[in-house]
């Protein structure tokens, strides 16, 4: 396996993904499949990284010190009754997105389509689900294309094990 240092180009976020090879990386990229975890964008590029070279046993002079990362900060930590709450409240929202899509229609990358043909009244209004990138779920909104994103990531259907 190999680790990236990815990088969104629209909002400069850093985060890593790990790949069977560079080939790997190209081809889940060709295919949509490398978002940032923060904003959902399918703008994802390799950050310029250090190689690491190891020194044979050998080998006289010192270790080139490679900078940390920055630390992110921890998370907060939650007293366990806000703990149990916050718990309960994401079994909540997962149970209603698992209700609603059981009634609604997988239409994959052809989302933006149908839910502007919808809008429009070129097609009849339907539940449906799929996916967008976020600059065209902005677009649906401006347009006054009524949807919504799922709180909790869904597997495409072909996808699922």
């Amino acid at each position: 396996m190999i680790v990236f240092d990815l990088i969104c180009r629209n909002h400069g976020h850093r985060f890593e993904g790990w790949f069977a090879s560079s080939e790997d990386f190209s081809g889940q990229q060709q295919r949509g499949l490398v978002t940032c975890p923060q904003c959902d964008s399918h703008d994802v590029i390799k950050a310029p990284m250090a190689p690491r070279l190891n020194r044979k046993g050998n080998q006289q002079g010192a270790a080139v010190p490679v900078p940390a990362p920055a630390a992110s900060p921890p998370p907060p930590v939650l007293p366990p009754e806000a703990r149990e709450k916050l718990q309960a409240a994401f079994a909540a929202i997962a149970q209603a997105q698992a209700e609603a899509i059981k009634s609604s229609r997988w239409v994959g990358r052809n989302f933006v389509e149908d839910a502007r043909a919808m809008h429009y009244g070129d097609k009849e209004p339907a539940p449906i689900h799929g996916q967008a990138s976020l600059q065209d779920a902005k677009a649906l909104v401006e347009e006054g294309v009524e949807i919504m994103p799922l709180l909790i990531p869904v597997a495409p259907p072909d996808e699922i094990n």
